[in-house]
Parts: structure tokens; C-alpha cells; sequence
């Protein structure tokens, strides 16, 4: 992505729910004024869900997913309803996409299901240019995707049932000040993405300048000669988390330190709860089963992170002989009954409703959960030091 575009995890998620064949692919292309979505006459046409990022006016950067059938039938029909109930855990607002006038019981059923996730939700009532049109309300909109009527007022209607607070935590400007110098430590290893970087470290890297600081990027190899060469020492020094141990023997003590993925877990949210999650690595016993969970679904490398470094820090952390599953993207399980321990990324793809559902799917289930930097921290002894300047 561009330096210049808002990420996926900072954008307004619209899901458009609905039965099939409720004109919901086509409301979709009509807001978007694209094609975002195939339509056509045969129910079931959508059969996994569509994302579009994109600027929608007057709301700004959203991602608009458009979603299959609630009502699809068969083995896969029943995979669709449950992949549709799981896109809800993203979404910032539901639209219901309805031909009628006066709800189904499906979906009055999904209605329940939006109150349920205490989502705010609209009813879209389409095909109005046939079935009649009738007075708007806040959360009930008629429309026409056929002729475009409606389409502004439920635009409105969006941005005006959508409840999301400005953040008052930013990502590194909360601990700094205008003029600092903070160093930047960003690995270049196969796993990096060939000619740019990763995300947390645009963001942090956008934020330290935002506050009128500096910002200094550097390897692990450069980090000695990059502290030697400031008239000052740094306000403080990030660091990929793959490189924790080395950067800490590096950076002198009296010098803050910490990494992109504990500053994340702070802006996301769940510091606090990754925290307490690493501490209780100490306490896996023999056959543990650890959920390693990423959010995106980048290629894996040979020596990818999640499935190969950590696990193998871990067991040699432990002595003992784990067990791992992974999941990617918007694949989180359900059920994590059969797991003692969530190991999560950063989540700098999720946004911050999405990363919170899975927080409380782990403490509803009695599981702990950490992220890869604050495990790493805590089994490199470093832990404490890493969130000693979020925590003073």
C-alpha cells in the first residue's frame, strides 16, 4: 500500500447482509457506483464475501463488504451462513438488504444476531421503485439499486447510526515530544516485503512525524553507530520484534525500548491482556496445544515467524513438546476450548472490532492470549523493560 492511503484496520467496515436474491450485490455496486460485485438473477450468485476498499462520501475510507446469502441452503449453503456471521465481527455498521416491506423471520433473525454483537444496523428496503416507496426513518431506508432513489438518504443514514470514537491513544506520539529523535530498528530478512515496509512501521514511522520529531530507521547492524553518531541519546528506540535480544544488548539500558508489535497491542487495545497471556507461557505442560493466529495471509517464508521462529523459541524456552495449529486472515476459530494458549500478531490488518471479538472469544473460552512481541519480550527476560515507558 501507498504511504498516502488509509490502512484496511483504520477504515469504516459497511457489511450489506440480506437473503439471496435481496438486490444486495447490486445495492452494493449502485453505492459504490462500480462493479464491486457479480449480479445476477440466479440466487446464491455471492457466494464468499467481497471486500472493497475505497472513499465513500460523506463517510470517508471504508471497506464495504458485501456478503453471501443469509438463506443459502445445502453443506455449502451452511458454510456461507457461518462465514457470513463471522464477517459481522468486522463490521462497524450493518446494512440489512430486504425486498420487503415487513421483515422474514430469517431476517429478523439476523436483526437479532446485529443486536447480539451490539452492531448498529440499518434495513435497506430495496426494489422500492416496484414494491412502493414509504417515509424514511433513522434505521429504515427505502431504496432503489434499479433507478438510484434512496441511495444518498441511506448514505446519510451510515454515517449517522455509526458509532465509533475518535482514538485518544496514539501509536508513539503519546511518548514523545517535538524535536525527539526516535530510532527505528526494521530488519531487512527474506520475510520483508521487496522494496517497502511493513505496515506498523509506515504507521510509526507517520506518527513520530506527525508529533514534530525525528525519525531514524536503521538495521540491527547499523543500531551501534546510529546511537554513537546522535548528539543526544534517543527518546526511545522501536524495534522489529524478531530482533528484540540483540537490539536489547545494544541499546543501553537507561535508553526506553520497546517494538512495533507491544505498541500495537497498546493502540488495539489488549496490552494489558497480552501481558498477563505471555506470563502464563511459563506454565504450559507437555502436549499444550498454542493457537498461533495471523491476521493477514502473506506468503510463508522458510523462516516465517509465526510457523517457524516462535514455535521453536517456545519449545526451547519451555522444554517442552507443543503442539501448534495456525489460522490466517479472518479464519479465527470459533471455539478455543481445545487450546491452552493464543499466540496473536500485531493485527495491524484488523480493525480494532475484529481484534477485540477475538480477545473476548479467548477470555469467554478461559484461554490467555499474548501477541509475538510481548511473548518474545517476556521469554528474552526483556518484558518489563519493553513496557516500562508505556506503563510510567
Amino acid at each position: 500500500m501507498g504511504l498516502n492511503e488509509t490502512p484496511m484496520a483504520e477504515r469504516i467496515h459497511i457489511g450489506f447482509f440480506g437473503l439471496r436474491n435481496a438486490g444486495k450485490s447490486s445495492l452494493v455496486n449502485r453505492i459504490a457506483n462500480q462493479d464491486v460485485s457479480v449480479v445476477s438473477d440466479v440466487k446464491g450468485t455471492t457466494t464468499d464475501p467481497v471486500r472493497k476498499t475505497m472513499e465513500l462520501l460523506p463517510l470517508g475510507a471504508v471497506v464495504i463488504i458485501d456478503t453471501p446469502g443469509y438463506d443459502d441452503e445445502g453443506a455449502l449453503g451452511k458454510l456461507r451462513v457461518e462465514t457470513t456471521k463471522k464477517v459481522l465481527e468486522s463490521c462497524d455498521i450493518a446494512v440489512l438488504v430486504s425486498e420487503n416491506k415487513t421483515l422474514s423471520p430469517v431476517e429478523n433473525e439476523l436483526v437479532d444476531i446485529f443486536k447480539s454483537k451490539k452492531t448498529p444496523f440499518i434495513i435497506a428496503h430495496n426494489k422500492s421503485d416496484t414494491n412502493g416507496f414509504e417515509q424514511n426513518t433513522k434505521t429504515d431506508i427505502y431504496v432503489s439499486a434499479a433507478d438510484g432513489r434512496g441511495i444518498e438518504e441511506l448514505k446519510e443514514a451510515i454515517g449517522k447510526n455509526l458509532d465509533i470514537k475518535q482514538k485518544e491513544v496514539r501509536l508513539v506520539a503519546d511518548f514523545i515530544s517535538k524535536n525527539d529523535t526516535v530510532i527505528l530498528v526494521t530488519p531487512i530478512d527474506a520475510s520483508a516485503p521487496k522494496g517497502r515496509m511493513i505496515l506498523p512501521q509506515q504507521q510509526a514511522i507517520r506518527d513520530i512525524i506527525d508529533a514534530g520529531a525525528v525519525a531514524v530507521v536503521t538495521q540491527v547492524e547499523q543500531l551501534a553507530k546510529a546511537i554513537e553518531n546522535l548528539k543526544s541519546p534517543p527518546a526511545l528506540v522501536i524495534t522489529d520484534s524478531q530482533a528484540f535480544k540483540e537490539v536489547a544488548k545494544i541499546v543501553p539500558d537507561e535508553i526506553p525500548l520497546t517494538s512495533f508489535s507491544i505498541l500495537l497491542a497498546r493502540y488495539k487495545g489488549f496490552l494489558d491482556i497480552a501481558v498477563e497471556g505471555a506470563h502464563t507461557i511459563d506454565s504450559l505442560k507437555n502436549g499444550a496445544k498454542i493457537l498461533v493466529s495471523e491476521g493477514c495471509t502473506h506468503h510463508r517464508q522458510c523462516e516465517d515467524i509465526g510457523t517457524v521462529k516462535l514455535p521453536k523459541l517456545m519449545k526451547k524456552y519451555t522444554g517442552k513438546e507443543l503442539d501448534f495449529a495456525f489460522s490466517s486472515g479472518h479464519g479465527f476459530p470459533d471455539n478455543l476450548a481445545e487450546f491452552d494458549l493464543v499466540l496473536h500478531c500485531g493485527a495491524c490488518m484488523l480493525g480494532d472490532k475484529e481484534v477485540m471479538a477475538r480477545m473476548s472469544k479467548s477470555q469467554e473460552a478461559g484461554v490467555p492470549i499474548t501477541n509475538y512481541g510481548t511473548a518474545i519480550a517476556h521469554m528474552n527476560g526483556i518484558l518489563d523493560r519493553s513496557i516500562k515507558i508505556i506503563y510510567s
